[in-house]
């Protein structure tokens, strides 16, 4: 075993990967380093590759580092902690030539695991642990705040801010915290005594002064509640669930009178997806801003009544947190597999608004975006995060708000509007978006109609004629053909002298945006855009006509956003080429470079 160089040359600049066992609680622990290093200004990631079980299967989490704010994944690794037998030599083979392994020493390593191009460092974290804590489960867990205190030292982490932290995560729970800081500072001081400071470590910076640390359901709850939200009902679902944690969270502390005692939001866990989104269309019809969150199972289950409130033009948001499919698939690996199934949710023709964020702070603004979307024009919008921008914390500016904000209520007939009318026929008269003015119930007597799903012609009355039928189904098309202005532009960057472009979609965004720079230092040059709604905007089509091929870089199996924009403009065929990957891991950078350098031939 050898120890690590004591020259550094690499300062906030590596990437980490922390392997252990599900259940053993290694993921705060993690999570502390990566916040640790994100309070000394360093830009940084974290990604917790878990399983789906609760406990005994390998669990990793991968911290990179960046000084230059390049914090999408990375494929190799300069450390990797390895504190799981069962996974021993696949995560000494992703270590890069010239990295590190620190084990737990206190069993022998078997020496056909070692590799002369990487240094291994044994710590005996179990030894040390059973010496200084008396119970079995604590030993488990004291045994990764000692690795993490080791990693303190090795890199230069700031060991007073570790501290703060523990006292933080901690508070009035002293005992806990000295436990946790008694183990700390027996990895610390063996690191310290016992090896050199790695080649690569970090320093303070200044790069996350207007920065937060936020995962994007966090984030997503947040514009619920800051849009209006009142009403919510869910069926839990791996990965959306802490949508509605963090939602209820709030509404304990905003939307509840100290004064009366009474709630002013209603929160309902259904028996199922379908009964969740049958609630909120029952809320969104009396007026209420309401959502559920789900995944793509609860997709599945919803697609009936998302036709209905498509047909009968009910305002709905709809949270889909992606996850791998198809069916069960791989509930805690992200993926982009639900685009296709929302974009034409439910059967016969039926087309749906869609907001794409890429990061936390556009869930939380595109939230509040698909709110006034769904009443402006009275139909179903689904937002479509993922499981890795909903689950992980991100680096990302402040959220901000503006206080003038009013919410657009859409085209809602007040008593004396309704009463001043001879007759009120709910499909007809639209606007200029092709949508028709709306009564609620209980407003007038004059604004009574039957809400159906059947067939039905502008007045609202049931009906079997064809002609009647095509109107209100052609106007349907039209009304969302016209949402696109009021989406989101997709954001795009130009490089001189680029004749291909790059198209991807939600959280792709850095590792795409990473890739390109190294593209274009192999001399490989591409103009980019992001899509960020559906309907397209103009500016989708424009961007599409003005390259001579595109490439379509997605995380799914068979190239939904590709399959999209075919469908959806004019672009031909064969322009798009797809770049995929799916098998349920954040997006790198090298994986994208490596789709479109087999491409371009570089």
């Amino acid at each position: 075993m050898t120890s690590a160089s004591a020259t550094p040359v690499r300062v906030n600049d590596f990437a980490l990967k922390l392997a252990s066992v599900n259940g053993t609680g290694s993921s705060s622990v993690n999570g502390l380093l990566m916040h640790a290093m994100f309070r000394m200004g360093i830009p940084v990631s974290g990604k917790n590759l878990f399983p789906s079980n609760i406990q005994g299967l390998p669990t990793w989490y991968e911290i990179r580092a960046n000084k230059s704010g390049h914090t999408s994944r990375a494929l190799d690794y300069d450390l990797t902690v390895a504190m799981n037998h069962a996974t021993y030599e696949s995560d000494f083979n992703e270590v890069r030539s010239g990295g590190y392994v620190l084990f737990d020493s206190s069993w022998p390593l078997d020496p056909s695991l070692l590799r002369a191009d990487v240094s291994f460092l044994g710590i005996p974290l179990a030894e040390m642990c059973n010496e200084s804590f008396r119970q079995p489960r604590e030993r488990i867990l004291m045994k990764n705040v000692a690795y993490a205190g080791a990693l303190v030292a090795l890199l230069g982490i700031d060991v007073d801010i570790v501290s703060q932290l523990l006292a933080e995560t901690y508070v009035g729970k002293e005992k806990l915290r000295q436990s946790n800081q008694r183990a700390l500072s027996l990895g610390y001081d063996y690191a310290r005594e016992n090896f050199a400071p790695l080649p690569f470590g970090v320093e303070t910076m200044d790069a996350t002064a207007d920065k937060i640390l936020i995962d994007g359901n966090t984030a997503t709850a947040l514009g619920c509640l800051y849009a209006g939200a009142t009403v919510a009902a869910w069926y839990p679902i791996t990965p959306s669930t802490g949508v509605m944690d963090a939602f209820t969270s709030l509404c304990a502390q905003y939307r509840h009178d100290a004064a009366t005692g009474k709630n002013n939001a209603l929160i309902l866990q259904a028996e199922d997806e379908l009964a969740a989104i049958g609630m909120v269309l029952g809320a969104s019809w009396t007026g209420a801003r309401a959502f559920t969150s789900t995944s793509g199972p609860g997709i599945s289950l919803m697609t009936e009544l998302l036709g209905l409130a498509y047909y009968a033009e009910i305002p709905a948001v709809v949270i889909d947190v992606q996850r791998v499919g198809p069916s069960t698939g791989m509930p805690t690996r992200t993926q982009q597999s639900d685009i296709l199934s929302c974009a034409y949710a439910s059967h016969g023709d039926t087309k749906h608004i869609l907001l794409f964020p890429a990061n936390p702070v556009e869930c939380f603004h595109f939230a509040v975006k698909s709110f006034d979307l769904a009443e402006r024009f009275q139909a179903p919008v689904i937002m479509l995060s993922d499981l890795d921008i909903g689950m992980n914390d991100w680096v990302v500016p402040r959220l901000t708000w503006d206080d003038t904000y009013a919410p657009d209520r859409g085209r809602v007939l007040a008593a004396e509007q309704l009463e001043a009318t001879d007759r009120f026929a709910r499909y007809s008269d639209h606007d200029a978006d092709f949508v028709c003015a709306r009564s609620l119930p209980g407003v007038s007597a004059v604004g009574a109609f039957t809400t159906r799903g059947s067939g039905h012609n502008r007045l609202g009355r049931y009906t079997e004629t064809p002609d009647e039928y095509q109107e209100v189904l052609d106007r349907l098309a039209r009304k969302h053909a016209a949402a696109a202005k009021h989406l989101p532009e997709p954001l795009v960057e130009r490089r001189p002298g680029a004749r291909i472009g790059v198209v991807t979609v939600g959280g792709c965004d850095l590792a795409v945006r990473e890739a390109l720079e190294i593209l274009e230092e192999r001399g490989t040059v591409a103009d980019y855009m992001r899509v960020r709604g559906f309907p397209f905007v103009e500016a989708v089509s424009r961007f599409l006509e003005e390259h001579e091929v595109i490439f379509v870089v997605e995380q799914n199996r068979d190239g939904q956003l590709r399959s999209l924009l075919t469908l959806e403009t004019l672009v031909p065929k064969d322009k798009l080429r797809s770049v995929l990957s799916y098998g349920g891991y954040p997006l790198s950078a090298a994986t994208v470079v490596e789709g479109i350098a087999a491409q371009v031939g570089r």
